[in-house]
């Protein structure tokens, strides 16, 4: 009997044992799940305010878009309120391509063409590598600008109101364009409330417009054209830019004469460039000048002496590109072209009848 009884306090006390044992392990099981529920806990709260940033945020977000959208519907309404001061929202009076070409062949006027690279100048800000800042070209700009002489067209690039005429690269570059530095207030403040103005995209008839795929530019490079047919010609253009050079865009000029100007920064040899032109000039030359922001004040300075001076710009780069039948900026073999990353340096050209019709060559920058 005491056997019996000595046993059953053994197996008692193992068992006791081993329910402490469990005990124990239940403890740390439980222990280890109260420190993940803890830590699930803090996960849980960061998901959570994460996902509460990310719903502030997207609905911001479609708060803005909202606002942008009443702002837009509302601003035609808003700029036409009468109780407005106009002149807070002048836009120039800018006659089209078809009238600037019917002045520039049928009343022989020259014209000058104001865009980013002359209201850059003025402005002081640097812009582009073609042309450096100079106080005194920044100063004859502004001269052009406000000049008033009566055969002469001062243009601007019409940016200011709708763009449909444009692809949407285009017009997302100009709305771009107008917002940096606050370029559109900075133009108005320049220009004159009760003048007529000229299109300066007369010499950008293709790859900016939305009718580049259609018979349109070519329409528009036709009527370019007539502008110096049966006339005697001086290119006065930055070494390498070579216009008409290997394309027919010169077709139908009686004769073509170069003078060759510095590839950047022409205005660096300015004057001795207005020498040469008065030097080479009959009384009937007419002036195509493509030499960036210089091109415009030289423009004026040969009208005042009696000739009709054309600031031509990229007209020549346009025409390639229309050829080319990409609708798209492409690189043209021995041009300078400053509007494609690398094309900036031209190939070596040798050609004897582009070489004979330079007649002075003012490339170089002298120090």
């Amino acid at each position: 009997m005491e056997m019996d009884l000595e046993q059953k306090v053994v197996d008692l006390e193992q068992k006791m044992h081993e329910l402490q044992a469990e005990n124990h392990a239940r403890k740390k099981e439980n222990e280890s799940m109260v420190k993940l529920i803890r830590e699930l806990y803090s996960i849980n709260s960061q998901v959570m305010n994460e996902l509460g940033t990310i719903t502030e945020n997207f609905n911001a977000l479609n708060i803005n878009q909202m606002l942008s959208k009443a702002h837009l519907g509302n601003l035609k309404y808003e700029l036409m309120d009468p109780t407005l001061q106009k002149e807070e929202y002048h836009y120039p009076v800018i006659r089209d391509a078809n009238e600037t070409l019917e002045e520039i062949i049928k009343g022989k006027k020259s014209i000058a063409r104001f865009g980013d690279g002359e209201f850059a100048q003025i402005s002081k800000l640097e812009r582009h590598k073609f042309q450096k800042l100079s106080d005194t070209l920044a100063v004859r700009l502004e001269e052009v600008l406000h000049s008033h002489h009566p055969r002469m067209l001062i243009a601007l690039a019409d940016n200011y109101g709708a763009l449909e005429r444009f692809t949407e690269d285009a017009a997302n570059a100009i709305r771009l364009y107008m917002m940096r530095e606050n370029a559109r207030m900075k133009q108005i403040e320049l220009l004159e409330h009760d003048r007529v103005y000229y299109d300066a995209y007369v010499s950008r008839p293709y790859v900016m417009f939305k009718d580049h795929q259609t018979d349109a530019p070519r329409k528009r490079f036709k009527a370019i054209k007539e502008i110096w047919r049966g006339r005697n010609v001086i290119i006065v253009e930055g070494a390498q830019t070579r216009m008409g050079v290997g394309n027919d865009l010169m077709e139908g000029a009686r004769e073509i004469k170069r003078i060759l100007a510095p590839a950047t920064s022409s205005f660096d040899r300015y004057d001795d460039i207005l020498k040469a032109s008065l030097e080479y000039a009959d009384a009937d030359t007419l002036f195509l000048i493509a030499m960036g922001p210089s091109a415009g004040v030289l423009a004026y300075d040969l009208t005042v002496e009696g000739y009709q001076a054309i600031d031509i710009g990229h007209l020549d780069l346009e025409y390639e590109w229309f050829l080319a039948g990409k609708g798209e900026r492409v690189a043209v073999k021995y041009k300078y072209n400053n509007e494609l990353e690398g094309d900036e340096e031209a190939e070596e050209l040798h050609d004897p009848v582009y070489e004979a019709q330079i007649i002075a060559d003012l490339s170089s920058v002298q120090v």
